[in-house]
């Protein structure tokens, strides 16, 4: 993956977020690159003259040094030279300032598993930073394993997408990947049954989508194959990703402004909400 070669890592001390830490670290050993790790410090909303305040923030304080502290060793004990930093703020804002101030190409999350209701929105830190990095994001959730074997391209075509696909197909020409490339007609049955001649051009259109990606993936010496499918959209992005044995799933986020920033857009939210292997969110 040395198309990135300065890594931010994200740690607050939880396994997820260790977790995330171990398989990149374990996985960059290959290549070398700069990484950071950052773990941030959340701000006191309380009565900041109570006597306990300064007890507080030395407990968070605390906690921060010992997460970095357990960070440094699973980079040690990886043999990969790694920096630590312990940052104070807006854990989101933070995070984004850092890795826009230090030139940072990606930045690296990790993701609990959740609760039914929890699953339809992305935790807030995680969906903040992808919201308003500029750097392409990398989720990995507890327990999955980081590797670039098996890459499936989520793509409807648009600028973001084809973004997204020529980055995979970079990745995928360096580390000798197989690629799938999935475009999915959004529609409902009886929109099919209803409207058959637009549900044949839908999937016409999805077709080119899937094969232009295919010819310049060729073109680079990568091989790919399209698949085309309907449904619901995160739905059929992760039953693809399940019966292709896909271990990195890499998608295109909007480019969005001011509070639609909050927002990654349902498709993308819910495939980090539900899926079970590393995505990949790669920016314009």
């Amino acid at each position: 993956m040395n198309i990135y070669r300065k890594i931010l890592i994200a740690i607050d001390g939880s396994k997820t977020s260790m977790h995330a830490l171990k398989e990149f670290v374990n996985f960059s050993k290959s290549y070398n690159p700069d990484i950071t790790i950052i773990s941030v410090i959340p701000p006191y909303d309380g009565d900041l003259n109570a006597l306990w305040v300064d007890n507080i923030d030395s407990s968070i304080k605390r906690q921060c040094d010992t997460a970095l502290s357990d960070a440094l060793k699973i980079a040690k004990d990886a043999d990969v030279s790694v920096s630590a930093v312990c940052e104070e703020g807006e854990i989101h804002e933070r995070i984004v300032d850092f890795a826009d101030s230090g030139n940072y190409d990606l930045i690296v999350m990790g993701k609990k598993g959740m609760s039914l209701i929890e699953k339809a929105f992305v935790g807030s830190v995680t969906s903040r930073v992808i919201g308003y990095s500029r750097q392409d994001v990398l989720v990995i959730p507890f327990e999955s394993k980081l590797s670039w074997d098996n890459i499936l391209i989520a793509t409807d075509g648009s600028a973001y997408s084809e973004v997204a696909a020529m980055r995979a197909i970079e990745i995928a020409r360096k580390y000798k990947s197989k690629i799938k490339i999935l475009s999915v007609v959004d529609v409902t049955v009886e929109f099919m049954i209803r409207a058959q001649e637009v549900y044949n051009s839908l999937v016409e259109k999805a077709k080119d989508i899937t094969n232009d990606i295919k010819a310049r993936a060729f073109s680079l010496g990568v091989g790919a194959e399209p698949v085309v499918r309907d449904g619901e959209v995160h739905r059929v992005i992760l039953d693809v990703a399940n019966e292709y044995k896909i271990n990195m799933i890499v998608m295109g986020r909007l480019g969005k402004s001011g509070i639609k920033r909050l927002l990654m857009g349902s498709t993308t939210e819910r495939v980090l909400g539900h899926t079970t292997c590393p995505v990949l969110i790669v920016k314009p």
